[in-house]
């Protein structure tokens, strides 16, 4: 079996490659971006790609590669059921709530009138959300309806920029203060405000819907369960001082008594029933009961902290591992599944 990987500075390939160079399983560094990248995997079994929600040449094309090689019958990481949902609430939104998932209530409208007829009846504060983003990017609290009304009516009109260089400027002062990031990212901040990234020049304006999801408040963290092939391990991030967001607040504890093992358990389940190969679900809680916020594939190298994760019958095992490692395994696994698949048909049609 070949793997063909597509190399990203800080993504899980860089991992991917040292696990198969360390293992001597067959690889090879491809370049997802060349136009005949389908005939140049002609001799692989899979291809693992870790795309980036905010990188404009993944966003165009990445899934629909993805999804034309599963369809050809390769192995892919991400594959369909793993990623169509990725850096897309709306869609995550839909797909939590047709399988009855502990979610956030969550309100979406594709009309300015009908969002303003709810506003008239919604109890606020309120939290709004841009379909795409990550780190609570486009995330703010709507304290009232005057405020909402005016978010409905942007929505509706100019639309709201990919990029919110202020915003951002603010955040990288405050993980500096922190210690949590250097001052070249700060000057980048600062150059940022004359010219918008090429991500929100191509993507362009997020318009035509609006998204709100109930405030639950006195949470001073949440928590994000990740699944990878079944295993789990966990990051609590408590919020930022004075705020209400904590992801991409940069505080984290990974020492196991902060877990519950009931929100492992349930994220075990739905990552099964959702046939999720990797996934991480941020949660809150709202009187005890833990309710998913969003999710997402691509998250962030998160284990080198973590003091150990559950395995696939809610066993602790202590120590230190790679998740990448079992992404690669997991290749192998489904490749076999499908081996024997095709093995099992050929045999009935000879006879």
């Amino acid at each position: 079996m070949k793997i063909a990987i597509h190399p990203r500075h800080d993504s899980f390939s860089q991992r991917w490659v040292h696990y198969c160079e360390m293992n001597n399983i067959p690889h090879r560094i491809v370049n997802c971006y060349d136009s005949d990248i389908v005939k140049q995997l002609e001799d692989c079994d899979a291809l693992m790609w870790h795309f980036h929600q905010a990188n404009s040449k993944d966003v165009l094309f990445a899934k629909q590669l993805m999804y034309a090689l599963e369809t050809a019958g390769k192995n892919v990481f991400p594959d369909f059921h793993t990623c169509w949902h990725f850096d897309d609430k709306v869609g995550q939104k839909y797909l939590l709530e047709a399988v009855g998932a502990p979610l956030v209530p969550t309100y979406v409208f594709y009309e300015k009138e009908k969002a303003m007829d709810w506003i008239d009846g919604a109890t606020f504060p309120k939290v709004f959300k841009l379909r795409r983003g990550s780190g609570s990017d486009h995330v703010r609290l709507v304290k009232n309806k005057s405020q909402a009304r005016k978010i409905v009516r942007q929505a509706f009109g100019p639309g709201f920029s990919q990029y919110d260089a202020p915003s951002n400027l603010k955040e990288r002062l405050r993980l500096f203060r922190h210690g949590k990031t250097g001052l070249k990212n700060v000057i980048k901040g600062v150059i940022r405000l004359g010219y918008s990234t090429e991500f929100s020049k191509i993507v362009g304006p997020e318009k035509g819907y609006v998204y709100f999801q109930d405030f639950i408040p006195d949470n001073d963290h949440d928590t994000r369960i990740n699944v990878v092939d079944g295993k789990a391990f966990a990051v609590r991030r408590d919020v930022r001082v004075g705020d209400f967001r904590a992801s991409g607040s940069g505080f984290k504890r990974y020492e196991k008594k902060y877990f519950s093992e009931e929100v492992v358990k349930i994220s075990q389940e739905l990552a099964k029933k959702l046939k999720l190969q990797a996934v991480a679900f941020d949660y809150v809680q709202r009187d005890g009961e833990y309710l998913i916020a969003e999710l997402s594939y691509g998250f962030c190298d998160m284990t080198e902290d973590c003091t150990g994760y559950w395995d696939e019958n809610m066993n602790w095992i202590e120590g230190k591992f790679y998740e990448q490692d079992w992404m690669v395994d997991m290749m192998f696994n489904q490749k076999s599944d499908t081996f024997m698949e095709q093995d099992l048909n050929y045999q009935i049609n000879k006879y």
